[in-house]
């Protein structure tokens, strides 16, 4: 368990240095939007974190975490989740409709889902029985983007002032989004995403001046995307490289200019 602090902060974003099950550092209705894509459970070489639990255990680690999300929203707080459709590494499993009958038990309410074309990435890691109708694999280059409500769906509280405009608001109100994913070499991270999805949640979902959170920070992509959007970024990481990652990142974004805020 790491030592919870505050890593770093500006007027525009704030990094925890956290676990996310077991931080105190985020106050309980002060979150509008939550924007993440949680481990995968398919052997990623994080530096923190196991991720190749039992599917037993990451259905537990998973109702652990979203219930904390669950607890930092305000009553009409949203909840964009990047997870996969399922996975076949380790036996085929329904990853995308688990973690939704999950959400909907721990309280949640259900709005839609987004489906995201990957443009870029290939999920092809075997063809089962080629050629045949022996064992064959069906595997979809496509992620999900489930979009979750606390209490209520339309938010009453706020600025009110939206920045999205209307091509945007015309072609993502469609659930196939279509961008290509992010270079993990490029970022530095084993699972990073791309500017444009949390880019596309925080307009769609959220008004100028909502304070964004992502419990699995990463890299840190949500938070440059809240920051350049005019909104207050919060990101959790339990592994301080991680952090720092972010933090340089973050410091080196052409789109925050802000300085750092005396510890």
């Amino acid at each position: 368990m790491p030592d919870s602090q505050i890593f770093f902060e500006t007027e525009q974003v704030k990094i925890i240095h956290d676990d996310v099950v077991a931080t105190d550092r985020v106050d309980d209705s002060s979150i509008d939007l939550i924007v993440t894509s949680p481990p995968y459970n398919v052997d990623i070489a994080y530096n923190s974190h196991k991720d190749d639990l039992s599917y037993a255990e990451y259905l537990e680690f998973s109702r652990q975490w979203m219930t904390r999300c669950y607890e930092w929203l305000k009553d009409d707080g949203r909840f964009c989740l990047n997870i996969p459709l399922d996975k076949n590494k380790g036996g085929q499993q329904s990853v995308g409709a688990d973690l939704t009958t999950l959400a909907k038990q721990i309280g949640f309410g259900y709005h839609s889902t987004i489906i995201w074309n990957e443009g870029n990435i290939s999920r092809r890691t075997a063809w089962g029985s080629w050629m045949s109708a022996s064992a064959p694999y069906v595997i979809a280059p496509v992620e999900l983007i489930l979009v979750l409500y606390k209490n209520q769906w339309k938010k009453s509280g706020g600025s009110k002032v939206s920045d999205v405009t209307r091509d945007e608001f015309m072609e993502w109100t469609n659930g196939v989004w279509t961008f290509n994913g992010e270079s993990k070499k490029k970022i530095g991270h084993p699972a990073p995403f791309p500017l444009e999805l949390p880019r596309r949640c925080i307009k769609m979902f959220s008004y100028v001046g909502d304070t964004v959170l992502d419990p699995f920070m990463g890299s840190g992509t949500t938070l440059i995307a809240a920051g350049m959007l005019g909104r207050r970024g919060i990101g959790l990481d339990v592994d301080k490289g991680y952090c720092k990652l972010a933090q340089k990142r973050i410091e080196n974004a052409p789109e925050l200019l802000q300085q750092s805020l005396p510890m």
